[in-house]
């Protein structure tokens, strides 16, 4: 028997389609335009092939900026994901204090970018700042807005704080689908904390652990508001990742053709980078 398609369906995903294409693919287009021709002004372009790109692959500025992008990612990632899960294994898993919980750890996640950055630059303050006050005073010498090393300890704990909560809730939501049986089972076998752990609670979170590290390496690749309204880049180029400086490129030189084709560049490894993460840490699932 001949298995019929009705496909009056794709007129249901129409509109969605039309919205991607309309949010997404023209403006990478017009991306891709600028990234091999040069402008003028006036509208008038001239074609450049693959100059545009050869200057941003072979420039110091853009690997020096590349280095401190995927420092700072990595430095978040074996922060964020370990800790993540660390609280989540600590939280209950029935009760009124779940709702409490669930709440606090959903409430960093609710504070816009800019307010984010902002509050921290306050706190961070040398003088009257909380944070930057404090360290002083125990005789720890801190000034994000002079010493790279302080900023870089700013950043990275801004963005702990941010963005811990969502590791947090990705792994609790694991947690929270394993089966009561799984524990009684390990119980009776005289299993240790560390084994149940390791054989059961760890398995059952790889799938939302997946999800976790895609989203904050994504999240911490392409982060821009959150430095910027803090440090600005600085001190000097400290903290100007990858993000920072492809902004002061387009906004600040007004270089169209170097900011669109560090753009796509950009874009292209932020593909590559997730790709190579999912196909890791699925391997073991399609064994």
């Amino acid at each position: 028997m001949t298995k019929t398609w009705n496909n009056r369906a794709w007129f249901l995903v129409l509109p969605v389609l039309l919205l991607v294409a309309f949010n997404a693919i023209i403006p990478l287009m017009t991306v891709v335009n600028y990234s091999v021709q040069e402008t003028f002004g006036n509208n008038l372009f001239f074609f450049e092939g693959v100059k545009w790109y050869e200057d941003v692959l072979t420039s110091d500025r853009f690997h020096a900026s590349l280095f401190r992008q995927f420092l700072f990612t990595g430095i978040i990632l074996l922060i964020e994901v370990p800790l993540g899960v660390a609280i989540a294994l600590t939280m209950p898993r029935s009760g009124p204090w779940v709702s409490v919980c669930l709440v606090l750890m959903a409430l960093p996640l609710l504070i816009p970018w800019n307010v984010v950055g902002a509050m921290w630059n306050i706190m961070a303050l040398p003088d009257i700042g909380l944070l930057g006050y404090g360290l002083n005073a125990l005789g720890i010498p801190y000034n994000f807005t002079r010493q790279p090393i302080s900023a870089w300890f700013t950043v990275v704990l801004m963005d702990v704080w941010h963005w811990t909560s969502l590791v947090v809730l990705l792994a609790y939501a694991g947690l929270r689908s394993i089966p009561e049986a799984y524990y009684q089972a390990a119980k009776i076998d005289g299993a240790s904390r560390w084994s149940v752990f390791r054989f059961i609670q760890l398995p059952k979170m790889n799938r939302v652990l997946t999800i976790a590290v895609l989203l904050r390496f994504m999240d911490s690749f392409m982060i821009y508001t959150e430095p910027f309204v803090l440090t600005g880049g600085g001190p000097g180029n400290a903290t100007t990742f990858l993000s920072i400086d492809l902004v002061k490129a387009a906004l600040g030189e007004f270089n169209l053709g170097i900011a669109a084709a560090m753009s796509i560049i950009y874009f292209l490894m932020t593909l590559l980078v997730s790709w190579i993460f999912y196909t890791l840490m699925t391997r073991g699932d399609e064994q």
